[in-house]
């Protein structure tokens, strides 16, 4: 049960203020501590014990950050000698270790999440995790629940897996095992509704946008996949830089205390995003960790425990809950390296420190080449035979100019110079194409450094020089001559996207004339999109020449070799769209992120007054037709949906009043298992998404609530089981505060996608 005092001030959770007319975040009082149960119980009995033998100032010491001249990690905390703690680093991470050699590029999350693969994503995390290790990183900061997706214009959108809380979270929770399972601290991050780049953080006198966001919605879509991190047990969180409903994430007792903390019964950390708004007092709301310095502690807080401000209990559990994060995942053991020695000034000597192994490039190659989708197909692919003939064109073909030690490869802007030189907080307006060469990745902190980049210009050379192709190409030209003669027209086009802006846009115009230009002098173009989020297609994909089009993605270092495979069909499409490809903009429930609005004013809201209504379910509410839907992919094969089953449920009605709280074990219990049996009716060998939907009353028409990834033969049948737990057919009360299973008729859809709906059922409850 909550103590008193959080129980009364959750009743009007999240509440709106008829006297201020802006959405306020009530105060959640005193800040839990961590209690060290299930897989936390042996961390928390370490941890009790060292942080039991240190001084005031030792445990101060260990919740900051320090400037140190022998590495560049992002972060390092403070160390307690006495003791032998050596201290941690903390690193970026988004497809890979940042601004450092010898590492390896992954796909991104978002191409991860087009791969719709649960054993990919832990083999990626564990296998970069590896890497982390490796250089003496402790803390990895991601994966990303957040941003989810809500403006398509987001800037650190392919950061994430997807738009869908359930496809996210399953695979966040997937990444937090990998990770922790390699030795390193994963911190799920931005908690939360950290939705748009644009005022994301306090600048030049203008506040952060308030994400005013209802407590429903709150739960139901951006709190869903940190519930399954917490669950799936994640280390460390990390608070968001915007503010929550006119609270700064960092200082939002509501939030930390209150949802984190006390509803999800999280055990580990909360660490400050870097430089984020917060005080003296965020001690209190549920931070426990600075970065990359003191900030508004430094001696402040030893001061204020010596004074009476601030409890040296909660002192003392910020300090064990990042202990217990360090034993948690073993770095205690001698196998775990010093903090930092690989992260080294890369233009001053320094040793070699190769955290690359062997084992992991089959798993960046299959990761790579399950990321793409292919949207349109007449025919085009696979290539029938060897083609004689190839024509090759546009910017995103070849590599970039430089790939070096500079602060184009540190924030992965090797393709588009231009960003390199914004200064963070002040107005960009970037062209959409990064048109310096392919993209393989995103901008800034979730961005890496490859070790090398397989392009795929070389890519199609490698291959043409076996089969004795001839190859033409012109990378620059807007209107280029085409060869008459060419078996196949490639264009490569990009959309490219980084952290601290959103984009200008979901298409250029230059690109787009380029597409047009190659259809009207060649019957065989193919289209190849490298894109860090949606990209608009409606400018050309009707175009009787375009006969084929891959939405590529970021597919990390193997770009090039896994596209030649899916090319000439030694490797199968299995991806499936991980958002929803509109026919225009408009059709998004939410396009643009939120500004300053008519009166240009210093304290900017963003009202989610869309709720739940995201993407798909947007998109089903209002019977708009997309122009690709969501879960969308087509296959080499064909494969038919049969001998739909559903096993007696086990799962009752709610009677009034009564709700399952967020830390109950009874949330995930298996109510409902869904049978259906998938064959490949076609051709040749091939991998299948299964995906299941619910409709759950007065909610959203369809919400994914289950999907598996199954590969088949031809004429090969499996039957594919979905267990549905009583979280995914409840809904969240905001009076009785927690989650509630209505009665009445549940649809049961399981199809190909969200509008490909093979088998229905329904479960009466």
């Amino acid at each position: 049960m909550l103590p008193m005092l959080i129980a009364t001030v959750f009743a009007p959770a999240l509440a709106v203020s008829a006297a201020l007319d802006h959405a306020q975040s009530p105060g959640v009082f005193p800040s839990p501590p961590g209690k060290g149960t299930g897989i936390w119980a042996g961390a928390y009995e370490s941890a009790r014990d060292l942080v039991g033998q240190m001084t005031l100032e030792e445990k101060v010491n260990i919740t900051r950050g320090y400037t140190v001249s022998d590495n560049v990690c992002a972060g390092n905390t403070g160390t307690i000698p006495r003791l032998g703690w050596p201290g941690m680093c903390l690193h970026d991470a988004g497809n890979g270790v940042r601004a450092t050699d010898l590492v390896n590029s992954y796909p991104s999350a978002l191409h991860v999440g087009a791969s719709w693969d649960r054993n990919l994503t832990y083999e990626r995390a564990y296998h970069m995790g590896r890497e982390f290790k490796a250089k003496g990183v402790n803390v990895v900061l991601g994966p990303n629940a957040g941003p989810l997706g809500r403006t398509p214009l987001g800037g650190r959108n392919w950061e994430g897996f997807s738009v869908d809380p359930y496809l996210s979270g399953q695979l966040n929770a997937k990444t937090i095992v990998g990770h922790q399972d390699a030795g390193v601290i994963a911190n799920l991050k931005h908690f939360i509704a950290n939705e748009q780049e644009t005022y994301r953080r306090p600048y030049f006198g203008v506040e952060a946008v308030s994400a005013n966001v209802d407590d429903k919605t709150l739960h139901e879509l951006y709190l869903w996949p940190f519930m399954d991190g917490v669950r799936a047990g994640v280390a460390s969180v990390m608070c968001s830089y915007n503010r929550i409903n006119n609270t700064y994430g960092c200082d939002n007792s509501k939030l930390m205390n209150g949802v984190l903390k006390s509803e999800l019964s999280f055990d580990g950390f909360v660490l400050l995003d870097w430089n984020a708004k917060h005080n003296l007092e965020s001690a209190h709301a549920g931070l426990d960790m600075l970065m990359p310095g003191g900030g508004s502690w430094g001696q402040n807080l030893t001061q204020s425990v010596q004074n009476g401000i601030i409890d040296e209990g909660r002192v003392t559990d910020m300090a064990t809950r990042i202990v217990a994060a360090w034993y948690l995942v073993g770095q205690n053991g001698p196998s775990f390296p010093a903090p930092g020695i690989g992260m080294k000034n890369l233009t001053q000597p320094h040793d070699q420190v190769d955290a690359r192994v062997p084992e992991s490039r089959l798993v960046i190659l299959e990761g790579a080449i399950a990321g793409h989708v292919l949207v349109k197909n007449d025919g085009a692919l696979p290539f029938k035979k060897s083609p004689t003939m190839l024509s090759v064109y546009g910017y995103d073909a070849t590599i970039p100019k430089t790939k070096n030690t500079d602060i184009l490869f540190q924030l992965g802007y090797t393709s588009s110079s231009e960003m390199a030189q914004a200064v963070l907080g002040t107005e960009h307006h970037f062209d959409q194409a990064a048109r310096g060469g392919t993209i393989i990745t995103g901008g800034r902190a979730g961005a890496n450094g490859p070790a090398y980049i397989d392009d795929p210009l070389s890519a199609i050379q490698h291959r043409a020089k076996t089969d004795g192709t001839w190859v033409n190409w012109d990378l620059t030209s807007f209107n280029p001559d085409v060869n008459a003669a060419s078996d196949a027209c490639l264009v490569f086009i990009n959309a490219i996207a980084t952290e601290g802006w959103d984009r200008e846009g979901l298409h250029d115009d230059f690109s787009d004339g380029l597409v047009l230009n190659i259809a009207s002098k060649c019957a065989n173009t193919i289209v190849v999109i490298h894109a860090a989020g949606v990209r608009l297609v409606d400018q050309w994909i009707d175009h009787p020449n375009v006969t084929a089009t891959i939405i590529a993605h970021l597919p990390g270092q193997d770009s090039g070799e896994a596209l030649v495979k899916l090319l000439y069909g030694e490797a199968a499409f299995s991806g499936k769209l991980p958002y929803t490809l509109a026919r225009n903009e408009s059709d998004y429930a939410v396009y643009a992120p939120c500004g300053r609005g008519p009166s240009n004013t210093t304290d900017p809201q963003c009202d989610f007054t869309e709720g739940v209504y995201v993407d798909y379910r947007h998109f089903d509410e209002k019977n708009l037709t997309p122009r690709y839907e969501f879960g969308y992919g087509l296959s080499y094969t064909t494969f038919d949906y049969s001998a739909l089953s559903i096993d007696p449920p086990t799962i009752n009605r709610d009677t009034a009043g009564v709700s399952t709280p967020s830390n109950d074990e009874s949330l995930w219990g298996v109510v409902a298992t869904v049978n259906a049996t998938i064959t490949n009716t076609g051709p040749v060998s091939g991998a299948e998404v299964a995906q299941l939907y619910l409709g759950i009353p007065n909610s959203p028409p369809k919400q994914l609530r289950g999907f598996e990834k199954v590969a088949l033969c031809p004429g090969a049948s499996a039957e594919t089981s979905f267990e549905l737990t009583r979280r995914d057919f409840s809904v969240w009360d905001v009076v009785a505060q927690g989650w509630v299973v209505q009665g009445g008729e549940y649809a049961v859809y399981v199809g190909a996608s969200s509008r490909d709906i093979r088998l229905t059922s329904t479960i009466t409850v």
